[in-house]
This record gives structure tokens, sequence and C-alpha cells, in this order.
């Protein structure tokens, strides 16, 4: 029985994906934070970004070589491509167009 919660715990820390963002992100951090990415594919996804700008969409990472559709759909939720911080706030209850204010 220990046996099996000792290989639960070692395999675990992959199986939980944390958010990163593949524009910011060394490689360890990319290897550390998404599912069936090793650090070889993380260098090759920090290569990538530094040799040809940022990433725009998700979809392109496949143009990093060993990275395909399906590692891409596995880890499309922990992916950012910007930190969550900089997108600017919405409220509900605020009109986004002033002038349909009432003075």
């Amino acid at each position: 029985m220990k046996n099996v919660l000792f290989l639960l715990v070692l395999f675990s820390v992959n199986v939980f994906a944390t958010p990163v963002n593949v524009n910011t992100a060394d490689a360890q951090v990319i290897a550390d934070s998404l599912n069936n990415i090793g650090i070889k594919k993380a260098e090759a996804i920090v290569a990538h970004r530094n040799k040809n700008g940022a990433f725009k969409s998700i979809e392109e990472l496949g143009l990093v070589s060993g990275i395909g559709d399906k590692t891409i759909e596995k880890n499309k939720t922990d992916i950012l491509l910007s930190d969550p911080a900089t997108a600017a706030p919405v409220s509900a209850t605020e009109p986004t167009d002033k002038s349909t204010k009432k003075k």
C-alpha cells in the first residue's frame, strides 16, 4: 500500500498542470507547468519564441518541433499568451460606452 501511495505522489507532479505564459516563462517553468512537455520541448518553445517573437495564438505552438495538436489540446486551458494581470477587467455593472450614460 505504501508503494502505491509513493508512486501516486511521484507521478502526480505533472498530472496537475499550472497555467503558464509561454511568451515569458523560462524552459524549466514551461516543462514543470504543462503536461507531456519535458525540458527539451520546453527549450524548443523558448528557442522558437526567441527567434520568431511572441506566440500570437496557441496554435502557433504547433510550429515548434515536437509539439503536436494533441499536446496543444491537452494543455489548451493551461497555456497563456499574456499574464492575466495585464488584461483590464471589465465591470458588468458599468456601461462600456460612456456616451450612453444619463446625465
